[in-house]
């Protein structure tokens, strides 16, 4: 007489790792688990980057970011959950790697004719300083949206969601407060 209950679903080789890996901390667990999937973080990355070295790198990051996350979230299908947090990953180091060149303080805040202030160092710190000056001439709303969206790089979205004000508004805030920014700064230059 076979004793075998249809409500009890076989546990995968990947539930097994993980539940492992939870329990015990040990990075060679976590490994073995990870290795069979690297050639598919590989393909996300090199998609999203177009550069071999890069998609490399990225791979090697993730699975450092496996170790902190994996402990966190409850995962029933890890291929499809790794396929999402490598895609995401991508995506938030490209956005990254955009984001520095919107800081940019002189291509974002400065318009001013190349012939009225010199490229050196002496310069660059009188932007920032202006640049600090006019950063308090702002009202709340627009200094905390700017300090989140250029200098901490996060997206309307997170912005929004880090100080509960509505999208539309952050946007707003955003945009006002670097126009409001540049002027500023333009008649510090006078």
């Amino acid at each position: 007489m076979e004793l075998i209950s249809k409500n009890i679903e076989p546990i995968s080789l990947d539930e097994q790792l993980i539940t492992d890996y939870k329990k015990s901390g040990d990075l060679l667990v976590l490994g073995k688990l990870y290795e069979q999937y690297m050639p598919l973080v590989y393909g996300v990355c090199l998609k999203y980057f177009k550069d071999e070295e890069e998609s490399k790198d990225a791979v090697m990051q993730i699975f450092e970011e496996l170790i902190h996350k994996l402990k966190l979230h409850e995962v029933k299908n890890f291929k499809s959950w790794l396929y999402v947090l490598s895609r995401n990953y991508c995506l938030m180091e490209l956005r990254k790697s955009q984001k520095h060149t919107m800081v940019n303080i002189e291509d974002q805040f400065m318009e001013l004719e190349s012939s009225q202030h010199h490229e050196d160092s002496n310069q660059k710190e009188w932007y920032l300083t202006a640049m600090e000056k006019c950063m308090e001439t702002l009202s709340d709303e627009q200094k905390i949206s700017v300090n989140l969206f250029y200098l901490q790089q996060q997206c309307y979205t997170e912005v929004a969601q880090n100080t509960g004000f509505e999208l539309n508004k952050v946007k707003s805030y955003i945009q006002n407060g670097k126009r409001n920014l540049k002027i500023c700064i333009e008649k510090q230059g006078e």
